[in-house]
């Protein structure tokens, strides 16, 4: 069993810079390859970036190539998404996953979630 808990989230002025952070409970955590989604109301979750269990693969979407990196410490048991050049599209809450194997792009894929931080970029 692995637990999830987000921070960092906040309101943030357009073209400014938050860093995620998600801790993870459980001795298993460098075993998991994790990701990162979004979700506005009404919508579907949408994958932002995934990184795999070792850290030397990292995969994003392409609205958030270049401005956002996706990193961990597997010491820490803590998974992070660097967010910067900010846009209004980016509002949203984001979630973390943990426990890819294989189509890390897809929701269903992941067997663990935190509870979500709202990320909020204003004009």
């Amino acid at each position: 069993q692995v637990q999830l808990v987000e921070s960092g989230g906040g309101l943030v002025q357009a073209g400014g810079s938050l860093r995620l952070s998600c801790a993870a409970s459980g001795r298993t955590f460098s075993s998991y390859g994790m990701g990162w989604f979004r979700q506005i109301p009404g919508k579907e979750r949408e994958f932002v970036a995934a990184i795999n269990w070792s850290g030397g693969s990292t995969y994003y979407a392409d609205p958030v190539k270049g401005r956002f990196t996706i990193s961990r410490d597997n010491a820490k048991n803590t998974v992070y998404l660097q967010m910067n050049s900010l846009k209004l599209e980016d509002t949203a809450v984001y979630y973390c996953g943990a426990g890819w194997a294989g189509g890390y792009q897809d929701a269903y894929e992941y067997a663990y979630w935190g509870q979500g931080t709202q990320v909020t970029v204003s004009s």
